[in-house]
This record gives structure tokens, C-alpha cells and sequence, in this order.
């Protein structure tokens, strides 16, 4: 069983940056391939970026991409998805998921385990 907690949600301006963690417990953390989801009000859940298990391969929706960017520590047992040029769109719940599939890090369904979220609001 795995334990994920999110942090360092908040409310920043629009052209601003935040940098979101994931701290994992509970299980072998270099085992997973790692997700960032995100779910705005009345919308779906949606993908934002994955990163597989060594790290050194990350996807990205192209909504985020050049502007957000993963990373994991396998060390430290924590994910990070820095968000840079933050848009009011990009406000919502953001999730961080684990997942023991190599293939098809963008759907929400391969991903076992959840964390509770933190909100990101980005005004104008």
C-alpha cells in the first residue's frame, strides 16, 4: 500500500510559478512510474505529466508542455511538478498518482494509487 500527500498548492497570479511535491510512503517509490493529474471545477480529470521510473523519461499534455516540468527523487521518495507561466486555466485540484505500468503513463485508469490533492487557483 502506498501513501501519497501533496503540497505547495496556492493561489498565485496569472505569469507566476509554483512548485507542487509529492511525497510518497508505503511502498517501493522507485517501482512506480509517477503522475500529475489535475481536475478543474464541472470538468474531468485530466493528465498533466508522468515520469517513469529511473526518471529519464517524462510526457506531458500539451497544455503544460515548455511550461511545466516533473522530476522525482528516488531518494527522497518525492515528485515534483514545477509550474512556471501559470494561466488562470491551469486552476484546479492537482493529484499525484503512482502507477506500476511502464506504458501509457497518460491514463488516469493504470494509475493504482492517489493522493488527496491540493488546489492551485491562478487569477488574472
Amino acid at each position: 500500500q502506498v501513501q501519497l500527500v501533496e503540497s505547495g498548492g496556492g493561489l498565485v497570479q496569472a505569469g507566476g510559478s509554483l512548485r507542487l511535491s509529492c511525497a510518497a510512503s508505503g511502498g517501493t517509490f522507485s517501482s512506480y512510474t509517477m503522475g500529475w493529474f489535475r481536475q478543474a471545477p464541472g470538468k474531468e480529470r485530466e493528465f498533466v505529466a508522468a515520469i517513469r521510473r529511473s526518471g529519464g523519461s517524462t510526457y506531458y499534455a500539451d497544455s503544460v508542455k515548455g511550461r511545466f516540468t516533473i522530476s522525482r527523487d528516488n531518494a527522497k521518495n518525492t515528485v515534483y511538478l514545477q509550474m512556471n507561466s501559470l494561466k488562470p486555466e491551469d486552476t484546479a485540484v492537482y493529484y499525484c498518482a503512482a502507477s506500476l505500468f511502464n506504458d501509457k503513463p497518460d491514463l488516469g485508469p493504470l494509475y493504482r494509487y492517489w493522493g488527496q490533492g491540493t488546489q492551485v487557483t491562478v487569477s488574472s
